[in-house]
């Protein structure tokens, strides 16, 4: 399985991160090791002094697709969930200035943690899915799918025009505006609508 993850798919995140707003999607790759197993603790990695969260809706893909059609993209869903796409900040802000590539940043060890995913056919409308994640209690992100730049069967369309899509694929549909530092203690927990779906202790 490969873990795709969409950036730059709501306005206010473009905004905060001072980013062009894309004429299409924009994507890069996971690893499979990107994933945290389950019951595993998650730890700051020791090559970064600026983690930060970014809390997104998961697609889980459940067939084999290739230059799929928009008016289609939908059956190759399975169930969605919730997933924080780690960034190691001071890297990919290094990276960046230099023009270089900055997988360093997203696609290390455990940088994907997933929680629980919820059957496609349980959501009365995908194009409205809400979202949120709470550090320590307080809320600090939320999102909808209504507000995506690029909706669930855009991205699917488009990125199976370069990369084939196969069952047990993740795509992470970008993050809403409110990414930020953690710290060593902290409690992250993400819900979809009132249901939560991701708790995560930093260690």
């Amino acid at each position: 399985m490969k873990i795709i993850c969409i950036g730059r798919n709501y306005r206010a995140h473009i905004e905060e991160l001072h980013n062009q707003l894309p004429e299409n999607p924009v994507f890069f790759m996971k690893p499979e090791t990107a994933l945290l197993p389950r019951r595993h603790p998650f730890y700051i990695p020791e090559f970064t002094n600026e983690l930060h969260y970014e809390c997104e809706l998961v697609l889980k893909i459940n067939r084999l697709g290739k230059h799929i059609d928009q008016k289609f993209a939908l059956n190759y869903i399975e169930s969605i969930g919730l997933g924080i796409d780690f960034t190691a900040r001071d890297l990919q802000q290094k990276c960046k200035k230099g023009g270089l590539p900055w997988e360093i940043a997203k696609a290390w060890d455990f940088s994907a943690p997933v929680g629980t995913f919820i059957p496609k056919q349980n959501f009365e409308d995908l194009n409205d899915i809400s979202f949120s994640l709470r550090k320590n209690g307080e809320l600090v992100q939320q999102g909808n799918s209504k507000d995506m730049i690029f909706s669930f069967p855009k991205i699917i369309a488009y990125v199976s025009r370069f990369i084939t899509l196969k069952q047990g694929d993740l795509i992470f549909t970008g993050t809403p505006e409110g990414v930020g530092p953690v710290k060593n203690d902290d409690l992250l927990e993400g819900y979809i609508f009132d249901q939560k779906c991701l708790k995560l202790k930093i260690l």
